[in-house]
């Protein structure tokens, strides 16, 4: 049995955004704190609702960089992975919250239907603004680092669509301030809402098929298998498994019928090509004697 037992599987490269995660949640926080106060003296279920939105997107920030430096820690005790699946756990954490804030807003939205009130729209405008400085501002300190890294791809998305939301909490207030129909508000709250489900649900069905040890959706089994086969030297495969580790690290393990042993030179042209390829790092074979006809389970 053989393992690739490369160091840069851990998450470090992650710490080095450290520095954007705590100005990110720095400036979000005051944002949050600023449209509720703001959100409430101008009686806006849409700045609210965009505050909501703004808050769940902070507590998944601080997830994500304490899930980040979680998975940093070195396998200890029963813990053979170490924690590097918190980042896949906590993408499911995340997506229960968001669904939870949307809820929140939906029973807001709906009461302002049933009973209008009226809306400082101005104010509403201007809050909204700020977030959309904000958020994306935010949006470019992960910019870089989401080219490389899809936990840090997903904050960056997760920073846009605020400033998008923000954007049409603005087009909310101009036209509650050029009109003067408040239902507006409550109705810019369920646009919002559905944009946050949209995003939420994907967040959830991924995070949830990772936990469950599903092949990431980036890589295709069929192809790893084609590129197995290509080597002369093996004949057939069996107990093929490609699941992630983290979100942002993937793991294989497959059984392998060679004509003979050792295998050296395979087992590195392996490592180097899948890591290539398709960014496996973390792979263990197990060669096993083609002639012998017990492992013969496929080509050989």
């Amino acid at each position: 049995m053989s393992h690739n037992h490369a160091d840069h599987i851990t998450d470090s490269h992650l710490l080095r955004h450290s520095r954007a995660f705590a100005v990110g949640i720095g400036l979000n926080i005051i944002f949050v704190l600023v449209e509720v106060t703001y959100g409430l003296l101008a009686n806006s279920s849409a700045l609210l609702a965009d505050a909501g939105h703004n808050a769940s997107d902070v507590l998944s920030l601080v997830f994500a960089w304490a899930a980040a430096w979680m998975a940093t820690l070195k396998p200890k005790g029963k813990f053979t992975y170490g924690l590097r699946k918190t980042t896949i756990l906590v993408s499911v954490l995340n997506a229960l919250l968001l669904f939870g804030a949307v809820a929140m807003i939906a029973i807001d939205a709906i009461r302002k239907l049933k009973e209008p009130e009226p809306v400082a729209g101005p104010q509403v405008m201007i809050v909204a603004g700020i977030g959309i400085l904000i958020n994306g501002f935010t949006a470019l300190l992960f910019a870089k680092g989401q080219k490389e890294d899809l936990n840090i791809k997903g904050a960056y998305l997760h920073m846009v669509a605020d400033a998008a939301v923000s954007l049409g909490v603005v087009v909310a207030g101009l036209f509650i301030t050029l009109t003067g129909k408040s239902w507006i508000d409550p109705l810019t709250s369920f646009i919002i809402i559905g944009v946050i489900i949209w995003g939420t649900w994907h967040l959830f069905v991924d995070s949830v098929s990772l936990a469950l040890d599903a092949v990431p959706k980036h890589i295709k089994i069929d192809e790893i298998e084609a590129f197995l086969m290509e080597k002369e030297e093996i004949q057939g495969i069996h107990d093929l498994h490609v699941w992630a580790i983290s979100t942002t690290q993937v793991a294989l393990s497959a059984h392998l019928l060679v004509p003979e042993l050792p295998v050296k030179n395979l087992l590195f042209e392996l490592q180097q090509g899948l890591e290539t390829k398709f960014g496996i790092r973390h792979t263990t074979f197990q060669f096993e004697d083609a002639k012998d006809e017990k492992y013969c389970l496929t080509k050989c």
